[in-house]
Formats: C-alpha cells, structure tokens, sequence
C-alpha cells in the first residue's frame, strides 16, 4: 500500500514540476547529442551511434535531464546553463578570451585587452557589432537565405554575398581594393 501512494506522489509531483515550472525550454542537452551524432559520419555510422545510445540509454537520459532540471532552470533563470561557455583561443595575432551567452560572444584579446562584442538579432536574423564602451551597435551581416548575407558595402549600402568561399574573396576584393583607392 505504501509503495502505491509513493508512486501516486512521485507522480504527482513531477506533473505538478512541469505544469508550475513551464518545462518547455530549449532542450540544450538533448540537441547538442543529437547535433553531435549527426557530425559524426554518413547515414549508416549516425544510425549505428543512434541505436547504441538508445541501448544506453544516453538519449532518455539527456531528455529527462532536459524535462526535470535544465528546462525549469532556464525557465526560472532566464538562461540555460549548458548554453553559455568560455573559451581560449589561440589566434593569428595572439589569444582570446571568447566568452559566449545566450545573446551571442564577447571577445577579448588576451595581450592588449581590446574586446568586442558580436550580438544576434533573432528578429531580423543578422549579426550585430557592438563597442563594449559606448553600447554602438553596427550591423555586421544579415542572413537573407541559406546560400546569402546582406553586408555592408564601402559605399554605405548593403551588398548580398553569397555565403562561399567565392563569394567571401570577392567581398575581400572589393573591400581591399576600396581601402587601396582610399590611400
């Protein structure tokens, strides 16, 4: 009898969790296992990946982590906290501190401290660059579709690039040659 009211209660309780706490959220750990699955190789490798981790069980785990704790986490924080990282990496002129959030990256230049700010806009799906002193913000690019970017141009306007490595040089060009004319 007493095992059938802990049951009944257990219950309960987790309905009571996820209606109070609003579990729906992101789902960070489920979709970074899923997302790194599907990095792993072709069709038949990810489909093997798949069935190990279903015998695991690593994906019902992840999911009821998700549902219980992560969820209601960054239902009653604001922020998730699988989803913000900091990280060191070793650039061309130095190190940086690369802090990441919810809103997007913070920058900093390990040597001589400069930092910049890159935020996303979700609203109109483009990458702004903000001056951590003075709060400027300056659109870097905005996605248009899945192969194009609207970026600024020497002239002021916007100019669609096709997101490629043609099309990265020959945005590379014009603004190289334009800084060249300037000279």
């Amino acid at each position: 009898m007493k095992k059938r009211y802990l049951s009944t209660a257990i219950a309960i309780t987790l309905a009571c969790s996820m209606v109070t706490t609003s579990c729906i959220g992101s789902f960070t750990m489920s979709n970074s296992l899923l997302s790194w699955n599907k990095s792993v190789g072709n069709k038949i490798v990810n489909e093997i990946v798949f069935f190990a981790f279903w015998l695991l069980p690593a994906y019902e785990i992840t999911l009821l982590a998700d549902v219980l704790v992560l969820n209601s986490i960054e239902f009653w924080s604001g922020s998730n906290p699988l989803t913000s990282s900091t990280k060191v990496v070793d650039g061309a002129n130095g190190k940086y501190l690369v802090q990441q959030d919810p809103d997007g990256y913070t920058i900093k230049n390990l040597e001589d401290e400069t930092q910049i700010r890159l935020d996303y806009d979700g609203d109109e799906n483009a990458w702004d660059i903000v001056d951590p002193e003075t709060g400027e913000a300056r659109r870097l690019m905005t996605f248009v579709d899945d192969t194009h970017v609207a970026v600024p141009s020497p002239d002021g306007s916007d100019m669609i690039v096709e997101l490629s490595q043609a099309g990265a040089f020959a945005y590379q060009q014009i603004i190289t040659n334009t800084a060249l004319s300037i000279d």
